[in-house]
């Protein structure tokens, strides 16, 4: 059994307009890719009933599997479905199994069921169904012209729980277990792309062509992938990424999908300790960034956003002859910032930063791009000053990462100094 043939086939008005940007072929196609399907067409067309039929019938006869997105809703201009059983020469029926999908959606929901829903139960005689956990329309699949045709919906995250859960595991089973592609990721903070590959050509020479080495840049983080597509690449694949560790070093978050708020976190409940957070020119980001993982509330439990001196005066009892005499970007502000939260939250570790975002306000002696950062705990506070001239969004984002990577650092007690130190602190 080869690799199967795949192509796409995406509709919608909002596409073609414009309105909506196309991001669902990207996530199938990376999804598909991960487990060494490639998509080799994708057509993208209108709500229009035959064009619809006519594209289903033409892309059947090229390729072994046809995904189509979208068009499973319940208002008149989804109609795949209808145009799947055209193509199929198949009645449209109503699915007692969609049907059932449908009440239990609506009674979980408190909704009424109405008779505009219950269109979406009404599909291509036997088709099967594709579990739809999270939405409202399932998926299904047909057979035409020896043309598996799976259909599934236009909504991301129904999308991407499913092609997950359900699509891939069906695409693969017809894949030998020999020719199976795999990959092992890791994901990388403070140093870029090119920087890698660099150490990589320089400290790993001899680094074997049956492993694909890839890169994906996922800001704040960069993704570095190892493809195998045999199980004789498969069985090198731990030896070369742990040379890759050893090379990376501390700049590595973790494997896999690791995120680095989520190992903050992580690390900071498994050690059993707190975290409080002084923000000027990142606004709330950082903290923003904790409390979006499940579990923050037992590591974090007060931050503060202090953008005027009156305010970093008043919340963190920084000095006002401190602010006069140094100035809000400084290296004694944010050692005062941090030292506030600190003693008002009674928190283990602390961060603190303070610079200049712009794209206004800077001076000769404090550009656009500088910022001062404090972190570590009332009896050992770090400083560092970073230049990161780039736009008002990036600074911020770059600013917040660099702060929790820094109190991640503490967490594995690392004395590695990062390359973004190196390379980015702000020669005065």
């Amino acid at each position: 059994m080869t690799i199967p043939q795949v192509q796409l086939l995406l509709t919608g008005n909002e596409l073609m307009s414009g309105d909506v940007i196309d991001s669902n072929s990207a996530m199938i196609a990376q999804q598909l890719q991960e487990v060494g399907i490639e998509v080799q067409r994708r057509v993208t067309i209108a709500d229009n009933l035959t064009n619809l039929v006519n594209e289903i019938k033409a892309i059947s006869q090229q390729c072994d599997i046809l995904i189509i997105n979208g068009g499973l809703g319940p208002t008149v201009d989804d109609m795949t479905a209808q145009a799947l059983a055209i193509a199929a020469n198949k009645a449209l029926k109503r699915h007692p199994k969609a049907m059932e999908h449908l009440h239990n959606w609506c009674k979980q929901r408190n909704y009424t069921l109405s008779d505009e829903n219950k269109k979406q139960a009404d599909l291509p005689e036997g088709c099967q169904l594709i579990a739809n956990t999270l939405g409202s329309a399932v998926g299904f699949y047909l057979q035409i012209n020896h043309c598996d045709i799976y259909c599934t919906p236009g909504v991301p995250s129904e999308l991407k729980k499913m092609m997950a859960d359900e699509i891939i595991p069906l695409l693969t089973k017809s894949i030998p277990d020999n020719q199976q592609t795999k990959v092992k990721k890791m994901q990388v903070f403070g140093l870029g792309e090119s920087t890698i590959q660099r150490l990589i050509n320089k400290q790993l020479p001899t680094w074997p062509t049956e492993i694909e080495l890839g890169f994906r840049a996922a800001i704040p983080l960069i993704e570095v992938k190892l493809t195998s597509r045999s199980s004789q690449a498969e069985k090198q694949v731990a030896l070369w990424y742990k040379k890759l560790q050893q090379l990376l070093g501390d700049h590595i978050i973790g494997e896999e999908k690791a995120k680095l708020n989520q190992v903050v976190v992580k690390l900071l409940s498994q050690q059993h300790k707190k975290l409080t957070i002084a923000e000027s020119c990142t606004g709330g980001l950082i903290a923003s960034q904790i409390t979006q993982v499940s579990g923050a509330s037992q590591v974090f439990e007060a931050g503060f956003v202090t953008y005027s001196n009156t305010m970093k005066t008043k919340l963190l009892q920084v000095d006002e002859k401190t602010l006069q005499q140094y100035g809000a970007v400084s290296k004694e502000t944010v050692i005062a910032m941090v030292k506030g939260a600190l003693t008002i939250s009674q928190a283990d570790y602390g961060i603190a930063v303070s610079g200049v975002a712009g794209p206004t306000g800077g001076s000769t002696e404090k550009p656009v791009g500088m910022v001062w950062i404090a972190w570590g705990s009332l009896d050992n506070i770090n400083t560092v000053c970073l230049y990161i001239p780039n736009s008002r969004q990036y600074f911020q984002h770059f600013v917040s990462s660099a702060s929790l990577d820094l109190i991640r650092r503490i967490l594995i007690k690392s004395t590695e100094v990062p390359a973004y130190i190196s390379e980015r602190q702000f020669k005065h």
